[in-house]
């Protein structure tokens, strides 16, 4: 989360970000974050990585006259964006700024910290929740929202699935250590204790729900959000290609006719400052791993289309929004079912025509595509629906004003 280079890029991501993810993403959990929140009459706010400005605006509409907020971002594209949004509005102040390595504040100095999914993109999350608690002040309070264990677990299982079935165990191992970075409740409740903060974790469920596993992978609430990741489980080359053939056929087979549903678990953590200082001796160590080791911003290799509606402003309703809409502009069958392996071909074996009798799984036989016969993807739309799935439980320029 280093001050990011201005460049076309950025800015891409940035409209992207504000037009098609935080719609159904950064919104949904920045309306936790302002669950019951208690925005000062006077005093200090900050707000870390404030993005394009969700839920800024709404403090900044319900906050006094004598309170004054400093919002900091790494990417000064995404405060073009924010300040846009708040144009004209009094007592507000925009800082290009990377909360890392420790920001740059003295300590004791705001009356609110807040931070709407910024702290997955920390090396180190229990680091960072000492360093916000370090600039509160005394009676002050810590808010932040991420997402908590159990979140993507219906694509978790799939993935799982197609790993043991491959005999993919190193690759399972890493898939393994992912899911278990995501926080447990009790992980979230040490880490505010351990920074001297009286805890209160809240959960929330949602769900986002995909017509095809083609729109699923090319939504941009996927492909610049965890993609990465589960791509880099996968491995390189033919191992990777021929992992996410795999998955793509499985969500396929599963859910044909239907959405693919995935639930999301929201977490919001809130924790008071109080008198006692931080122990920094408390062992709160969980064994999990960080939610990311990786500062950069992914780009990926292809520039996703839309795939949710415009919604305009922070004064959405996002709770009437669970799906994901697929971009009705795309010609999939342009498009190849490896676009999302940077662009290279799909490996030979399964560039083979093939037939399948209906209802026959997808994962029968070690050779999923001898035979001849019709296209791959009009075998799939003949396959047997979700009826057969039985899951495995298991994110430079000096812009101050």
């Amino acid at each position: 989360m280093a001050v990011q280079k201005r460049s076309h890029k950025l800015e891409k991501l940035a409209r992207i970000y504000d037009d098609q993810i935080a719609p159904v993403w950064g919104s949904r959990f920045g309306k936790m974050l302002l669950r019951n929140l208690a925005v000062p009459e006077r005093g200090q706010i900050l707000d870390i990585s404030c993005g394009t400005g969700y839920p800024l605006v709404e403090v900044l509409r319900r906050k006094g006259e004598g309170a004054r907020v400093i919002a900091i971002d790494a990417s000064s594209a995404m405060l073009d964006v924010a300040r846009r949004k708040v144009a004209g509005a009094k007592g507000v102040f925009f800082r290009t700024e990377s909360p890392l390595p420790k920001l740059s504040f003295a300590d004791d100095v705001y009356d609110l910290v807040m931070c709407n999914l910024g702290l997955p993109e920390m090396p180190s999350v229990k680091t960072a929740i000492s360093d916000f608690a370090r600039v509160t002040k005394l009676g002050g309070e810590v808010r932040c929202t991420l997402p908590l264990e159990g979140s993507w677990q219906e694509f978790h299982d799939i993935y799982r699935e197609v790993l043991v079935k491959h005999d993919r165990h190193e690759a399972l191992d890493r898939l393994d250590r992912h899911v278990a970075s995501y926080p447990t409740v009790e992980d979230c409740e040490a880490w505010l204790r351990a920074a001297g903060l009286e805890p209160r974790v809240e959960i929330d469920e949602f769900s986002l729900l995909f017509r095809s596993s083609r729109e699923f992978f090319f939504a941009p609430v996927v492909e610049y959000g965890p993609l990465a990741e589960w791509k880099a489980i996968a491995g390189s080359g033919q191992e990777l290609q021929d992992t996410f053939w795999y998955i793509k056929e499985a969500i396929d087979a599963y859910f044909g006719g239907r959405a693919f549903q995935v639930t999301i678990k929201a977490g919001l953590i809130v924790g008071q400052k109080l008198a006692r200082e931080p122990d920094l001796d408390d062992d709160v160590s969980t064994g999990r791993v960080e939610l990311l080791e990786s500062n950069e911003v992914r780009m990926p290799a292809r520039m996703a289309q839309g795939s949710v509606r415009d919604q305009g402003t922070a004064e959405l309703d996002i709770l009437e929004i669970q799906e994901v809409e697929g971009s009705q502009d795309i010609d999939y069958g342009e498009i190849a079912l490896d676009a999302f392996t940077d662009g290279k071909s799909r490996p030979g074996h399964l560039d083979r025509s093939r037939s399948r009798s209906m209802g026959e799984s997808p994962w029968d036989g070690d050779d999923l595509d001898g035979g001849a016969g019709g296209d791959v993807d009009d075998e799939l739309d003949n396959m047997a629906t979700g009826d057969q799935f039985k899951p495995v439980r298991g994110r430079g320029d000096d812009d101050s004003e």
